[in-house]
């Protein structure tokens, strides 16, 4: 079974502020917004949902396939280290006078973040010529990032038969109404933070009971509260976060998780269980700076897994 991630690659440069940021809001003054961060700390990392994904299905001994479009900057550090990630970049259209997607990330002491997005390269489709990869049987996630490929690749997921995520987060306002529709009907989860589900229900003017009659799952994410799913005629499921041992920087947390779930789906785990396996993936990133800092084998996961959650069963 073969895992198809399409979504972004993109460069984070992420940046830490070590206050909150509704210190510095005013509410009766948002009209007229002027405000400056002073920034404690700036890196540059690999990021985009799409690598973040397939790096922690690495981790997790699964090979995904990825589709996006990137610049010239990809070639070098990135494609080798998703090389060495044993990650099929097939489906990557690499375009020479472009620039990879980059993403500006502020985060401030309680993980609350805002960010700036330059799509670059991004705005262009994948490569159709990769589809033929994807097969009946395999499974797969529709993650931010090109407009157009978010309408398709449901499309084509649903005419073979492979069932998938529908994560569209960032990119929910750059999605029009009837793309939403046609691609959470029959999608095996909806996923998103609980925002981005507010978000989605503005979008398409549905409420959540109406997106669980499309969706088989509706999956809201909580940051520390953990993960709440929700499925049409049962009662919603809690599943409680993990203990972390520091928040080192919250970005990337939500691509680990949706890694996690999709290790569970390829091995027919109940959901429940899946949303366990991306929550201990999500732990992993939160303690370290940067989407793709962390590390874990699987020996490791599976101790850290029976520590919150009781026996693993990867």
């Amino acid at each position: 079974m073969n895992i198809h991630v399409m979504g972004s690659v993109a460069f984070d440069r992420i940046m830490t502020y070590k206050g909150n940021f509704e210190d510095l809001l005013l509410p009766d003054k948002l009209h007229m917004l002027s405000v400056v961060f002073l920034i404690d700390r700036i890196e540059e990392k690999r990021g985009g949902t799409a690598g973040n994904v397939a790096y922690n299905l690495a981790m997790l001994e699964e090979q995904a396939h990825i589709y996006c479009s990137v610049g010239h900057d990809f070639r070098g550090s990135y494609e080798k280290a998703l090389q060495n990630m044993k990650v099929n970049l097939d489906g990557i259209r690499i375009l020479e006078e472009q620039l990879t997607a980059c993403a500006y990330i502020t985060a401030d002491q309680k993980g609350n973040q805002i960010t700036g997005f330059s799509p670059a390269a991004m705005n262009t489709p994948a490569d159709p010529s990769a589809f033929s990869h994807i097969k009946t049987g395999d499974i797969g996630i529709v993650s931010p990032g090109n407009a157009e490929d978010m309408g398709r690749f449901p499309q084509i997921f649903k005419e073979k038969n492979v069932p998938y995520i529908y994560d569209p987060g960032q990119q929910i306002p750059a999605v029009s109404r009837e793309s939403h529709l046609a691609s959470i009907e029959g999608a095996q989860a909806l996923i998103g933070n609980d925002y981005e589900i507010a978000l989605i229900c503005e979008r398409t003017g549905c409420t959540k009971a109406d997106l669980m009659d499309k969706a088989k799952y509706v999956i809201t994410t909580l940051g520390e509260g953990g993960c709440l799913i929700s499925q049409k005629g049962r009662d919603d499921i809690l599943v409680p976060a993990p203990k972390i041992s520091m928040l080192a920087e919250p970005t990337g947390a939500g691509d680990s998780l949706r890694a996690g779930m999709l290790k569970g789906l390829t091995k027919g785990f109940d959901m429940e269980t899946c949303v366990k396996l991306g929550s201990i993936c999500a732990a992993y990133c939160v303690e370290k700076y940067g989407t793709q800092e962390h590390y874990y084998t699987l020996e490791s996961f599976r101790e850290r897994y029976r520590e919150n959650y009781g026996p693993c069963p990867l």
